[in-house]
């Protein structure tokens, strides 16, 4: 199981705030429901928590999604986030 955080792809944040992939791949303020739309076109087997807070912002209960995947958290992130951008045009 991997976690995607929406911090995890968020353009706006710095990589000490969170952000783990390259803002050429990242994007602008990504919701729960944007990286859910993008697992389900993915065809990953997921489960969203919406009540959950990063552990950096505590305070902000942004939720996060637990994925099945095999590879690197990294390349399901930068999948996510590109697919993201994919459904946005």
């Amino acid at each position: 199981m991997i976690t995607i955080w929406p911090q995890y792809i968020d353009k706006e944040l710095t990589l000490s705030e969170g952000r783990k992939i390259s803002k050429e791949y990242a994007v602008s303020n990504p919701t729960l429901a944007e990286i859910e739309r993008a697992l389900k076109r993915l065809g990953f087997a997921y489960s969203v928590q919406k009540e959950r807070s990063y552990p950096g912002k505590w305070y902000d209960k942004s939720g996060r999604v637990l994925v099945e995947y095999e590879n690197t958290k990294l390349e399901l992130i930068k999948e996510v986030s590109l697919k993201i951008k994919e459904i946005r045009k």
